[in-house]
């Protein structure tokens, strides 16, 4: 279902609070970097066309990440990247 853009649109569609548990440890020993990602769709640019947002972070440090606005053809690249990553390391890809 198509959006209207009359009203404007910002919507938040996922996130995943980092995990302490879910932190692998490195060859090193040392734990990795816990970071915590949010997918949100949003249509605050001058084009007022709609685009993917992308926000990844690292725990303690909000307002310091990474901030990706994807539109429909770099957000599918994303789609299939995680998908055929998933495929490499043997796990189901999802629906």
């Amino acid at each position: 279902m198509a959006l209207s853009h009359a009203e404007g649109m910002r919507r938040s569609i996922d996130d995943l609070p980092a995990d302490e548990d879910a932190v692998p440890v490195g060859d090193d020993g040392e734990p990795v970097g816990r970071v915590s990602w949010a997918v949100a769709i949003s249509d605050d640019y001058e084009d007022v066309v709609p685009r993917v947002v992308l926000t990844v972070e690292e725990v303690g440090r909000a307002g310091e990440g990474l901030v990706a606005h994807l539109d429909a053809v770099a957000a599918r690249r994303l789609r299939v990247a995680l998908r055929d990553a998933l495929r490499e390391i043997g796990e189901d890809e999802g629906g």
